[in-house]
């Protein structure tokens, strides 16, 4: 397994350009099992984009971890502007705080790294949503990805 180090050697954030995350929570405990606590974290990554820090076109919130497809936004309204790292900390962050408080606990909810790939030109950002959505389906949780209720994409 990668160490964190290595996960952010050569990472860079540019506006405009596609980027596919995939994070993971603490010690891959299943948390977003939850209905509640799932919804919490995709209230969080809906506020990031109403909150313009990126354009969402696809994610899936599995079991123990989370697949994003996003844009990174050039039109913050905040005196910082948007990179990978703010993004990051603000979907852990907030996420975090929040599913904590619902269960009355206290620590980390998401492992320290996350694994990023900025998408290509050439690259179709459909075929790469079609198989972010469709995770659910090779990890074999289901047999229709309309049976999983913790998914969307712009196209789909």
């Amino acid at each position: 397994m990668m160490g964190y180090d290595a996960l952010r050697k050569g990472r860079v954030s540019e506006i405009g350009r596609a980027y596919f995350i995939t994070t993971v929570s603490k010690n891959r405990e299943p948390l977003f099992n939850d209905l509640y606590v799932a919804r919490i974290v995709i209230k969080t990554m809906k506020c990031l984009h109403d909150e313009n820090y990126v354009n969402s076109l696809s994610w899936v919130l599995m079991p123990d971890h989370l697949h994003w497809l996003f844009q990174l936004s050039d039109s913050r309204l905040y005196e910082f502007e948007t990179s990978l790292s703010i993004v990051m900390k603000r979907l852990k962050s907030i996420s975090a705080q929040d599913i904590n408080k619902y269960l009355n606990r206290d620590g980390s909810v998401w492992q320290k790294a996350y694994y990023d790939r900025g998408l290509r030109d050439n690259e179709s950002l459909k075929k790469t949503a079609r198989y972010i959505v469709a995770n659910p389906l090779r990890a074999g949780l289901v047999d229709n990805i309309l049976e999983y209720s913790h998914w969307d994409a712009q196209w789909l």
